[in-house]
């Protein structure tokens, strides 16, 4: 498993994936599908499609790795998870199938979720890049859309260590003639999701680009926060029919503005190719993003005295956006409990803390966790104090027992620590 042993676990081709979605009777190609690949935003860009998809009426399947709590998380049909029988079932009738062909754990769950996609026959199906895009075994459909969020420093042992080879991989998720819409236009990258979609034959459009004037803050409206989005007129192009939106998400991160307009743009191509969603499905969905899709961890309020935040973002773009809704916070002290895996350089990401804050150290409880000694002793070489801790329910326990009424505990590090206090 990739996500317990790290690189060991990934398969650098798709002739697995290939050769069991044979054998189960090539299920990709019984529905229709969005595909969305990037270092960060694409978990939450596919719930808000989803969300949005499933409000409008159309069954809509989501696939999405890592999963935090139940393995289920993964393949979910109109927000809810598949049953356990359809797992035990899926395994069971395909046993010899694996034994022959050995597919990995990530290949395995592939396989299950398009099998059941094709079952179900669900209208619509958004499909998540499990790791980079060309050899990614989600990389074997042929979508309607295909979206790349962005490209940041992640998985550069796999990916390659610029972000032109990274970008190079996540641009392998474009097919010939399929539309392709680029979350954030970074100039440094741009060319080569330009130059693919060219000899590809693929429409290609920024969203940061497209969606230009739009205005947002946090409101609380009836006792939750929210984060209120102004999407004004737009330049150069008004999206056909949404030349004013206000939208108020139950994803409170700041940083879900740029998704928003990256879903907002996906939805206008999905209309061109004759689907019905109105404005009012999409202020209606991306509301209540977390109660029809179940997505957690995305500046996700834990507790309130004290204050307790978790968030998954891990790499080094991901942590920046984090600090800056941390610095939107009112607070006294910080209290951080951080936790890392051990295969990827931290150095970036330790650079970027606070060092005034109080650091809380802990390993999440997965094989690749870092040992908190070791985080914290590197931790120490980038001027951050703190102690280490047994577990990451004893780091936050702490603490929060620490934090003073106007203090604030916040979570995170990586995906595997807030998996734990969610």
């Amino acid at each position: 498993m990739f996500t317990r042993d790290g690189a060991s676990a990934y398969k650098a081709n798709l002739d697995n994936t290939i050769e069991l979605c044979n054998r189960l009777g090539n299920p990709q190609h019984e529905f229709k599908s969005v595909h969305i690949a990037g270092t960060n935003g694409k978990g939450s860009t596919s719930h808000m499609l989803a969300a949005i998809l499933q409000t409008a009426g159309y069954k809509t399947g989501l696939y999405t790795s890592p999963h935090l709590k139940d393995f289920r998380e993964r393949i979910r049909i109109n927000g809810e998870m598949i049953s356990e029988q359809t797992v035990i079932d899926f395994v069971h009738d395909h046993l010899a199938d694996f034994d022959e062909i050995a597919p990995s754990f990530f290949e395995m769950t592939v396989g299950l979720a398009f099998d059941i996609f094709a079952k179900e026959k669900v209208d619509i199906a958004i499909i998540e890049v499990g790791l980079g895009g060309r050899l990614d075994s989600t990389n074997i459909i042929t979508p309607l859309l295909a979206i790349i969020t962005n490209i940041g420093w992640d998985h550069m042992n796999i990916l390659g260590n610029t972000l032109q080879l990274i970008a190079g991989e996540k641009a392998g998720i474009i097919k010939p003639g399929i539309p392709v819409i680029i979350g954030e236009h970074q100039p440094e990258i741009a060319h080569i999701f330009i130059g693919k979609a060219e000899k590809e034959g693929s429409p290609v459009k920024f969203a940061s680009e497209e969606i230009q004037n739009s205005k947002f803050k946090i409101q609380n409206i009836n006792g939750e926060d929210k984060l209120v989005i102004e999407i004004a007129e737009q330049s150069p192009l008004p999206l056909p029919r949404s030349p004013h939106l206000n939208l108020s998400l139950d994803l409170t991160g700041t940083y879900q503005l740029k998704n928003v307009k990256t879903v907002l743009l996906a939805v206008e191509e999905l209309r061109e190719q004759g689907f019905n969603i109105t404005d009012e499905h999409i202020t209606t969905a991306l509301s209540n993003v977390k109660a029809l899709t179940g997505l957690h961890g995305r500046w996700e309020v834990l507790n309130r005295q004290p204050l307790t935040i978790c968030d998954t973002g891990h790499n080094p773009e991901g942590i920046q956006e984090v600090l800056k809704n941390i610095a939107s916070v009112a607070y006294k002290h910080l209290h951080f409990v951080i936790g890392m895996v051990n295969d990827k350089d931290s150095s970036k990401v330790l650079a970027m803390l606070p060092k005034n804050a109080t650091y809380y150290f802990c390993k999440p409880d997965i094989p690749r966790g870092l040992e908190a000694e070791s985080l914290k002793l590197k931790a120490e070489s980038f001027g951050l104090q703190g102690e280490t801790y047994p577990s990451v329910k004893t780091a936050l326990q702490t603490a929060q027992e620490n934090a003073g009424d106007n203090d604030l505990v916040f979570v995170g590090g990586s995906t595997f620590v807030v998996a734990e206090v969610v």
